[in-house]
C-alpha cells in the first residue's frame, strides 16, 4: 500500500482497537444499598444509578427524620403531640401538615372507612408485637369508635388539633406511602435515576433497572410463607403498595385477627379478601387505596377505582383467586 493508505487504514484499526479496549475497560455501575428498621418495619433502599454513599446515608437519616415526625409511639413526634395536645393549636412540620391533609382527602372520599382518628381504636388491639395476643372488651371497642371520627381533626394553615380529647390519630393507612414519596422525591432531586425503595410491602421505583427493563417485584402469597410470591409485577417508575390479613395477625380458636379494622364495628375486617396491592404513580395513593380497597371487597373496590383510571390493581380473594383489574 502507498505510506499515506497504510497510515490511514492503521489509524483506523487503532480507533477501532482504541474503542474494543475502552468498552471492554468499563466497569459497571456502583450498586449502593442499605437496609434499617423504620415504622416498625424492615426497610431497604438501593440506588442503581447516579447513586453515592453520602446520598444513601441521606436517604437512610430521612427516613429516620419522618420516623420521628409521624411515629404515633416516638415521644415528642409530631403525631405524639398531636395526640398529647388536646384542646389547642399545635404548629406541626409542613411535612405532617401535608400527610395529614392527605389523610382527610381519603377519609373524606370514604366516608371515614378509613380514618386518620382511628387511634383510639386500634390502640386497643395488640398483634403480637410484643407476644401477647389481646381482644379487646366489646365495650371497649364501643367507646373507642365513638372517638373515631376525622372530622374532630381540625387544621388550620400549619397548625393543627382534635377537637375530641379522646380522639387519637393513627396515620398507618397512608404514612408509609407518603414517606416513600417523599424519598423518592428526594432521591430524584440529588440525581438519581435508577433506584429501588421497600419500606416493608411499600415499594417505590425511579426510572427502570440500569438495561432498561422494568423492576419486577414478587408480591406475597398471602398463602404461603414470608418470601413466597403469588405472582410478580412490573414496575417503571412506579409505586406498588400491598394491604393483606397474612402479616400482622394472631388466631384463636381458628379465628384469624388482624391488624385492618373496620370503623364501623371496631373488628378486623372480613370482606373475602386476604390481599389488594395497587400499582400507580403516587405511592401515597397507592398506601391508601390499597388499604381501602381491602375494606371494601372486590365489587365494591373495582366500582371505586373505575375513578382512578391510572391506578393498576391484584386482589387475592380469600379462595386464593387472583383478579386483575386495569
Amino acid at each position: 500500500l502507498p505510506p499515506i493508505v497504510f497510515l490511514a487504514v492503521a489509524l483506523a484499526i487503532g480507533v477501532v482497537l482504541t474503542c474494543v479496549l475502552l468498552t471492554s475497560c468499563q466497569t459497571k455501575p456502583v450498586i449502593y444499598s442499605d437496609t434499617g428498621f423504620y415504622f416498625d418495619t424492615v426497610i431497604t433502599v438501593t440506588l442503581y444509578e447516579n447513586g453515592s454513599e453520602e446520598i444513601l446515608e441521606e436517604t437512610m437519616a430521612l427516613a429516620k427524620h419522618y420516623e420521628n415526625l409521624h411515629s404515633t409511639t416516638v415521644k415528642g413526634s409530631d403525631i405524639w403531640n398531636l395526640n398529647h395536645n388536646q384542646g389547642t393549636y399545635i404548629t406541626l412540620s409542613p411535612e405532617t401538615i401535608d400527610l395529614l391533609n392527605a389523610s382527610l382527602t381519603y377519609a373524606r372520599l370514604s366516608d371515614g372507612i378509613v380514618d386518620p382518628t382511628v387511634g383510639a381504636l386500634s390502640s386497643l388491639w395488640n398483634f403480637g408485637s410484643d407476644g401477647t395476643d389481646i381482644i379487646p372488651e366489646s365495650s371497649a371497642i364501643l367507646h373507642a369508635l365513638s372517638h373515631v371520627n376525622y372530622q374532630t381533626l381540625s387544621i388550620k394553615e400549619n397548625e393543627a388539633m382534635l377537637l375530641d380529647p379522646e380522639a387519637s390519630i393513627d396515620l398507618g393507612f397512608i404514612a408509609k406511602g407518603y414517606i416513600g414519596e417523599q424519598i423518592k422525591a428526594f432521591l430524584v432531586s440529588q440525581g438519581v435515576t435508577s433506584a429501588l425503595i421497600n419500606l416493608g410491602g411499600n415499594v417505590v421505583t425511579i426510572g427502570t433497572k440500569p438495561d432498561g427493563t422494568p423492576f419486577r417485584i414478587g408480591i406475597q402469597d398471602p398463602f404461603a410463607p414470608s418470601g413466597t410470591a403469588a405472582l410478580s409485577l412490573e414496575l417503571s417508575d412506579e409505586s406498588a403498595v400491598s394491604a393483606g390479613n397474612y402479616e400482622r395477625y394472631f388466631e384463636k380458636d381458628g379465628i384469624r385477627y388482624h391488624h385492618i379494622l373496620s370503623t364501623e364495628d371496631g373488628y378486623p375486617v372480613s370482606s373475602g379478601l386476604s390481599q389488594v396491592t395497587i400499582i400507580c404513580k403516587d405511592s401515597t395513593k397507592a398506601d391508601a387505596l390499597s388499604t381501602l380497597c381491602f375494606i371494601l371487597g372486590h365489587e365494591k373496590a373495582a366500582s371505586l377505582l373505575e375513578s382512578f383510571p391510572d391506578v393498576r390493581a391484584v386482589f387475592i380473594t380469600e379462595d386464593g383467586e387472583i383478579l386483575h383489574i386495569n
